[in-house]
């Protein structure tokens, strides 16, 4: 099994690491955070200098698994162009067009494919995590013009290693779903936690269920919240645009006719579809990966396809009937 090399061992980066080693990965980590670093010594795990696990990874041809904030991201990938150039790459960041765009600039040399597994919890840091984190959870790996069958193959074997199911997808396509998914309900969280204390202590002295569950990432490291939605500004703008426009037209059917019919509904059948794409019947192919074939599992993942099994030949993948 391929050797990985974790840069970054915070809760996600740290996750990564357990699960690969509970497959039997040879797998070693590097982090600046004191606290991470010795949490990560003491559960057993090898944790090296960051040029040093770099320049290991290149030597093993391991997978060098980037797992920072999108802010530390440059000078990642300056020390992975001295130490690793032709590493395997990928990365476990939220914000994928970015990256893109980095690694292409400062390594262009790596084989790159992005990566984002669609996991997380409102805590932060080594000692949160787990390796069942990512179990039964969505894990974006990018296609791109650029990105090598190789890359894409590794950073997919390692999601599917670590119990999740692979949506292929582009760089764009994926920060656009992500500003929706993800980074707008991080917005919805802040405010609406806002909103309620701004009620004074009866408000927060009332709050329930529906509060406490639409406000639980609030609770997430503030700079690391800040950092991802700044990342993907263009696509969080329309995504806040979308928001703002269903909330006005919600306000002015309450302030006319006292309805939020249309609102409700719409909220109520959206979920409705959430919950069916997990009970919908799906059908199974197998892709073999030849020429153009990574372009055609983009097309299956952006209608909802998940890839369940990659090996050398060909990948399964699963489409959910119309």
């Amino acid at each position: 099994m391929r050797a990985v090399c974790v840069i970054g061992l915070g809760l996600i980066g740290g996750s990564v690491l357990r699960a690969a080693a509970a497959v039997g990965r040879p797998a070693w980590g590097a982090t600046i955070d004191e606290e991470d670093s010795a949490a990560a010594g003491r559960a057993g795990f090898e944790v090296l200098a960051t040029e040093a696990a770099l320049r290991r990874a290149a030597d093993e041809d391991a997978l060098i698994v980037l797992a920072t904030p999108l802010t530390a991201m440059q000078g990642v990938l300056r020390q992975v162009a001295a130490n690793a150039p032709h590493a395997l790459l990928t990365d476990v960041v939220s914000v994928k067009d970015a990256v893109e765009n980095e690694v292409r600039k400062q390594v262009p040399t790596a084989r790159y494919a992005g990566g984002h597994p669609m996991a997380g919890l409102a805590e932060s840091g080594f000692l949160a995590g787990s390796a069942e984190l990512f179990s039964g959870a969505a894990w974006a790996v990018t296609i791109e013009e650029r990105t090598p069958l190789q890359a894409w193959r590794e950073a997919a074997r390692l999601a599917l290693d670590c119990g999740a199911h692979v949506v292929p997808t582009s760089a764009a396509a994926h920060d656009d779903a992500a500003a929706r998914i993800s980074h707008l309900p991080h917005m919805f969280a802040a405010v609406l936690a806002a909103v309620g204390a701004d009620g004074g202590p009866l408000a927060l002295s009332l709050a329930a269920g529906s509060f406490r569950d639409g406000t639980r990432v609030a609770g997430s490291p503030p700079e690391l919240v800040q950092a991802m939605t700044e990342g993907n500004k263009p696509a969080l703008l329309d995504a806040l645009d979308d928001a703002l426009g269903r909330l006005g037209a919600a306000r002015g059917s309450l302030a006319s006719t006292g309805g939020l019919k249309s609102t409700v509904d719409a909220g109520h059948q959206a979920r409705i579809s959430l919950e069916e794409l997990d009970t919908d019947t799906r059908e199974t192919s197998a892709v073999a990966l030849g020429e153009n074939a990574l372009f055609r599992l983009r097309e299956l993942g952006e209608l909802g396809g998940r890839v369940t099994d990659v090996t050398e030949d060909e990948a399964t993948i699963e489409v959910p009937v119309a």
